[in-house]
């Protein structure tokens, strides 16, 4: 099987374009919370135990495990139970923020690349799942949005089947 990948310019309205833009923003701060735990885990670790650093660093207790993909995964749907702005965006897109962090480090470390940044601004996110008969002429259903008009550049190939955007 052939994998394409072909990009279409969207057309939204006013209303989901300030969805999308919800959606860009709570996906940025997730983002930077994860890196922020993350990075404060491995500033905890790199003192010796017996010298102190000069800079002040959050304490981390030496059994906390490392904070990974699925631990962090896990803290973020107990976060989506007391913070509502987290339970208005899709789940899977928040989870898939994660991802996107947790491939950073894994370059970082196997491909030698730097230390992964903060975010001022997202200017992506991705739904990993598609829903059925999510296309249609000029239009793309996309989960929690809706329909939103495309610029339809191209036409769509025979047998063609969306699975993500």
């Amino acid at each position: 099987m052939i994998t394409l990948t072909y990009q279409y310019k969207l057309r939204p309205k006013k209303q989901q374009e300030a969805e999308i833009n919800l959606i860009l923003d709570v996906c940025k701060t997730v983002y930077n919370y994860a890196l922020r735990e993350r990075k404060d885990w491995l500033s905890s670790r790199k003192s010796s135990i017996k010298s102190c650093s000069i800079v002040s660093e959050y304490i981390i207790p030496a059994d906390a495990p490392y904070p990974n993909y699925n631990n962090q995964a896990k803290s973020l749907t107990i976060a989506k139970k007391t913070y509502s702005r987290l339970k208005s965006v899709n789940a899977q897109v928040l989870q898939q923020t994660l991802k996107t962090l947790d491939r950073a480090f894994s370059d970082m470390k196997s491909l030698g690349k730097g230390f992964p940044r903060f975010k001022k601004k997202l200017r992506s996110f991705v739904f990993p799942a598609m829903l059925k008969n999510c296309l249609g002429c000029g239009q793309v259903k996309l989960p929690q949005l809706g329909w939103i008009k495309i610029r339809q550049s191209r036409q769509y190939p025979d047998g063609f089947q969306a699975i993500a955007s």
